[in-house]
């Protein structure tokens, strides 16, 4: 989360309106995002891939009304229409990814495709009819930040709306999922979620990288409907690797412009994470100290904000954030936890 908060560098990607053809039969098309701050996400349109001559769409978008007047006009640019849409696959399920994949399965009959690992989250955002970041509060509770997660807990998260947070018609695991004509390869790559997958078209070179890997900023790390648990900042360094076991291909990713090189952008997302561990490592001190704690001590965003003038939505990735490299350090035997009244104290090793 360090960069995801910053200011995008907006250039041409993310202009409503905008449909680019990034390799013979693949399109990117940018939604509008209102009142948030990453403006836009990519949406892919693929050709070939689908026996009947329709069209695979990579990510969905938010359900709202001006990403459907979006993509209807990306399509129009390439002679297409909306009902020629048949599968769309997600790449996690966060609103600006999911809801808008599941209104068009409504309005067109297309098949909707999400990582299995995402199937926790989805199922407690039904019980608790909400869809809050539960996952995410419960980290900022056991950081020593209640009141924060209170707050949080009391903001308007866009509404939930059970229909627009329907189960998708299959869940995904590892391995190819075709079309009739043409195949892509589904790699889990959980860390920004638990269940968030890729889907790597391995004949045109290509990575559909979701908030995987982003060229600009990093994604949050945890982000979570479904509860707490594991270590996903080590998982989300574990996918980073795995990404270099492939052949590099061109990185298409939701946020920001299509790259040349995904295993260059995957060497400079190591590098940044090993920074932070550093930073958090030195945050720690001599003290016992919970990851609220530890969160004040560090800058944010290349601009290095303090943490005091971060918005509490971005409070709440930054603590998310910290703990997850706290974590990581207590796994890479640097660092030690106590868990001491439903909080998280972290002490560096001497």
């Amino acid at each position: 989360m360090a960069e995801q908060i910053a200011r995008l560098d907006q250039g041409a990607w993310a202009a409503p309106g905008v449909v680019e053809t990034v390799h013979p039969g693949v399109h990117r098309v940018p939604l509008p995002l209102p009142d948030d701050g990453l403006h836009a996400v990519n949406v892919y349109l693929l050709e070939g891939l689908a026996e009947d001559g329709r069209l695979v769409m990579i990510d969905g978008g938010w359900a709202v009304p001006e990403a459907r007047e979006a993509l209807e006009a990306g399509l129009a640019g390439i002679g297409r229409e909306l009902g020629e849409i048949s599968h769309i696959l997600v790449t996690h399920i966060h609103r600006d990814h999911y809801t808008h994949a599941v209104e068009l399965r409504r309005l067109l009959g297309s098949r909707v495709y999400l990582g299995a690992g995402e199937r926790p989250g989805l199922e407690l955002l039904h019980q608790l009819g909400s869809d809050e970041p539960a996952g995410s509060l419960d980290v900022l509770r056991r950081a020593g930040a209640d009141e924060l997660a209170d707050r949080i807990g009391k903001m308007d998260h866009g509404g939930y709306d059970p229909e627009v947070w329907e189960a998708p018609d299959r869940w995904l695991g590892a391995g190819n999922v075709g079309f009739g004509a043409g195949e892509l390869k589904v790699v889990p790559t959980p860390g920004h979620t638990k269940g968030h997958v890729v889907f790597l078209d391995e004949r045109r070179g290509l990575l559909f990288a979701g908030d995987h890997v982003l060229p600009h900023i990093t994604p949050s790390i945890g982000f979570e409907l479904a509860e707490a648990g594991g270590r996903p900042l080590a998982d989300y360094l574990d996918s980073l690797r795995l990404m270099t076991r492939y052949a590099d291909t061109r990185l298409l990713p939701a946020h920001g412009p299509v790259a040349d090189s995904a295993h260059t952008r995957v060497a400079e997302l190591l590098a940044h994470h090993d920074d932070r561990l550093a930073r958090s490592l030195a945050a720690l001190g001599d003290e016992a100290l919970d990851a609220h704690a530890v969160a004040r001590r560090l800058a944010w965003t290349r601009r290095a904000v303090p943490f005091g003038e971060l918005s509490a939505f971005n409070q709440m990735l930054a603590i998310n954030e910290t703990a997850a490299h706290l974590d990581v350090l207590v796994l890479e035997g640097l660092a030690t936890v106590a868990h001491v009244v439903g909080v998280d104290r972290y002490c560096r090793v001497r």
